[in-house]
């Protein structure tokens, strides 16, 4: 398996919106994301910093449902 890159806040928006998510409001240097599914409903909320850590990134890609490898591809 790779390792998870060094990215930004806004490449993780950027990735979770070809995932289906949709922004939801920002709150300071927070934005919130949400993708409706048929039986519930996903929220991320994901630092707008310049680098994100390791541990943080993968918390978003917990809570988003996805695979590090999906988020990997998408991130092409």
């Amino acid at each position: 398996m790779k390792h998870l890159p060094v990215i930004s806040g806004n490449d993780a928006i950027r990735v979770l919106t070809r995932a289906g998510f949709s922004f939801v409001r920002q709150k300071g240097s927070h934005v919130r994301m949400k993708k409706q599914l048929p039986d519930t409903t996903l929220n991320v909320t994901i630092p707008l910093h310049d680098e994100l850590d390791r541990t943080t990134l993968r918390s978003i890609i917990k809570a988003a449902e996805i695979s590090e490898e999906e988020f990997l591809h998408l991130l092409e």
